[in-house]
Formats: C-alpha cells, structure tokens, sequence
C-alpha cells in the first residue's frame, strides 16, 4: 500500500463513503504480512517511497513467485533483482504484467494505470563493456523508481577520449552513476569533470590482482575525486535506488 491509496481510504472516511470498520480491514495489512517462508514490509512505500524489493538469489522460484504474487495485488511497482529467466518464465504465468531484463537479470512489473511522468537527469557510464551487467541493473532500478535513465558504455581511460567526447552529456546530467572494474579510476576522471553527484560502482571483472573487485572498490574510495560515493562491489541496484533519493530531491 502506498500514500496514494492511504488517503483515498481516509478521504472516503472522512466524506462518509466508508465506515471505521471498513477502512480498519482494508488497512489490516500494515506494517507487514507473514508468508510462512518470508515477511512481506507492506509499510515499506510509506517509509522509503518504494516497495519492498525482492533479491532473487538463494531463495526458491516458489517462494519469489508468491512474495511477487503479494505485491503484485497491491497494484505497486514491483523490482526483482538477481532473477534467472527461468524465475521469470514461471513469475510471467502468476503475473502476466512481469518483463525480464537480460543484461541486468531483473524482473520488473509496472503497476496497472496510466503511466508515470519520469524524473530525467541520470547518466550511467560503464569503464568497458564487461560492465554493461551491473550498470543496467542500476538503469532498470532507477527506471523502475519512476526515473529516466540514459546509458554510455565503453567510455573508460584506456582510451580517455572516449569520455571526453561525451562532454555535453556529463554537463546535462544531474547523478551519474559509473561503473568501473579494473582499478577502478573512471569514477575519479568523472568525478573531476562535473560538479554533480557521483555513485561509483565497482565490478568484479579484472585480472588476477584485482581480487573479485576489491581493487576497483579500495581505489573508488580513495578517490581525490571530492564527493564521489561509492557502493559494494557489483552493487548496480544500491547505486540505481541512491540515484533515484537524489533525483526526488531535485
């Protein structure tokens, strides 16, 4: 349940259109709903602005299928993260509004109703190409969040004129979210251009000494680059949700 629906039941209380008792049992389910195997925080949209997210990996195709079941029936935005497309075969039967994202292994289902006027401004970048996974999965997450989000792919410093030749993008933008593996020095270079915020994201992908990420992640966070954040190591999804807080502000 959202703010939205919270005061169209109020309003109809107040007008006389719904008795106390009546509003009371449509609002039964907050702040939560116990599956059995997981609870559901139906409260959550209230607190943060969006719903309940489901991470997809360790947890059965049965189980996600009925957390998104329950969401689903509360006509919310609805973000699976971590999701294999066999998950999404079997979540498409239960919710026929569900869309897989490849490249980002998420599933989305926009809730029903006209659509929503989305909030522009978001720049992801990518260091290579092996960085496309993690940085579409904080795309579709600030798209999910009601958010317009342009991607740049390819643009790191082995070959530095690449990003330089997207100059007139970087100044438009309002976040930037980059994406990096390796060392990890695209959000430096970026952050050094703009005078916006920057979420770095560091990747797993590299060589032997750069330790699943690690490197990528030590070197964002020393970063000369001042005001540059950075999330967990492939961490799309926290960088796409902190990107969509900021834009709510602006």
């Amino acid at each position: 349940m959202n703010p939205a629906d919270i005061r169209k039941i109020l309003e109809r209380v107040r007008r006389g259109r719904l008795g106390v008792a009546d509003a009371l049992e449509e609002l039964r389910g907050l702040p939560e709903e116990d599956l059995g195997f997981a609870r559901y925080d139906t409260h959550r949209a209230l607190r943060r602005g969006f719903p309940e997210v489901i991470f997809g990996r360790g947890k059965t195709i049965e189980q996600v299928v009925g957390i998104l079941e329950r969401i689903a029936a509360r006509r919310t935005p609805i973000l699976v993260t971590h999701a294999g497309e066999d998950l999404y075969l079997r979540a498409v039967e239960h919710v026929p509004r569900a869309r897989y994202h490849q490249a980002a292994r998420c599933i989305t289902v926009d809730p029903p109703g006209p659509k929503r006027i989305r909030r522009k401004g978001l720049l992801v970048l990518t260091a290579g190409t092996s960085d496309i996974p993690v940085a579409e999965e904080a795309a579709v997450t600030a798209e999910i969040m009601g958010n317009e989000a342009r991607r740049i792919f390819d643009v790191g410093v082995a070959g530095i004129h690449r990003l330089l030749g997207q100059s007139a993008a970087l100044r438009r933008a309002r976040v930037i979210i980059v994406v990096a593996g390796m060392e990890g020095a695209l959000p430096s270079v970026v952050g050094g251009l703009v005078s916006v915020p920057v979420i770095a994201v560091p990747t797993s992908q590299g060589y032997g000494a750069s330790f699943g990420g690690v490197a990528a992640l030590l070197g964002m966070l020393n970063s000369c680059s001042s005001g540059t954040t950075v999330v967990n190591i492939d961490n799309g999804f926290g960088a796409g949700y902190a990107a969509s807080q900021i834009l709510s502000l602006t």
